[in-house]
């Protein structure tokens, strides 16, 4: 698939087949990205048909007539101040503010393409959390994944969102959650979408996704990394921000029982 800002590649493994992209500086970080210097408006990527022949590997991505060369390798998971880190409250308060909206309440917040209202999946997966519920949550996964439009359905960028913050913020059901939101994607979704669920099970996320958390532990501004987020396609980045509060929401939860 080819976009001004991006070129994604289908590269066949052991697996069964993975996804590789070629990334503009200014498009968004996502993990499984090799990223150029050159931003999306000096064109760099607009010669390369879809469906083009490519080659991965040896340090190097040929695709068309491009020649992409790894200069240096970034880690798309972020590294916290501890495998349980704590989260300043200001912080989160701040994140919901400013997705929700301020003194609206959680439960009228909807994403384009996701069904809204008391019977919905959102409203299902909040049900889940307020009974620190990991199971129902993961039956609300059946509900959420493949759901909506475009190469990664808001349905999907929910869930990896919740994925990788229960990795990353260390809840101690993680693993087996996020091993079965990735099972539920085959055959339910595109397969750019099951990639990065694949990489978020790890824990492993945008730059924009991690700079938030970066944020949320106070190593760096927090409200710049929000707004990053939330401008991240036309709805990934909201829909990240509502998986990263209901991670928060979940590990809160569940260590409060404890």
């Amino acid at each position: 698939m080819s976009a001004p800002a991006a070129v994604y590649l289908q590269v066949p493994t052991e697996r069964g087949g993975d996804v590789v992209g070629v990334l503009t500086s200014d498009a968004a970080r996502l993990p499984l990205g090799c990223v150029l210097f050159r931003p999306s408006n000096g064109r760099p990527l607009v010669a390369l048909p879809s469906g083009a022949p490519a080659e991965v590997g040896g340090g190097r991505i040929v695709v068309g007539d491009l020649v992409v060369r790894a200069a240096a390798w970034w880690d798309p998971r972020p590294r916290l101040p501890s495998p349980r880190p704590a989260l300043l409250p200001e912080g989160v308060r701040q994140l919901r503010n400013t997705l929700y909206g301020e003194g609206v309440p959680h439960s009228a917040f909807t994403l384009p393409g996701l069904p809204g209202g008391p019977g919905g999946p959102l409203a299902a997966l909040r049900g889940a959390v307020r009974r620190a519920d990991l199971d129902a949550a993961l039956r609300t996964a059946v509900r959420l994944v493949g759901l909506g439009p475009g190469l990664t359905p808001a349905g999907d960028d929910v869930m990896a969102g919740t994925m990788a913050g229960l990795v990353l913020l260390g809840h101690p059901a993680a693993e087996r959650f996020a091993a079965g939101v990735h099972a539920l994607a085959a055959g339910r979704t595109t397969e750019l979408s099951r990639a990065l669920l694949r990489h978020a099970a790890a824990g492993r996320v945008s730059g924009e996704y991690a700079a938030v958390l970066a944020g949320l532990v106070g190593e760096r501004p927090l409200g710049p990394a929000i707004e990053g987020l939330l401008a991240t396609g036309s709805t990934s980045g909201r829909a990240m921000a509502l998986g990263l509060c209901t991670a928060i929401d979940l590990v809160d939860r569940t260590l409060r029982v404890r």
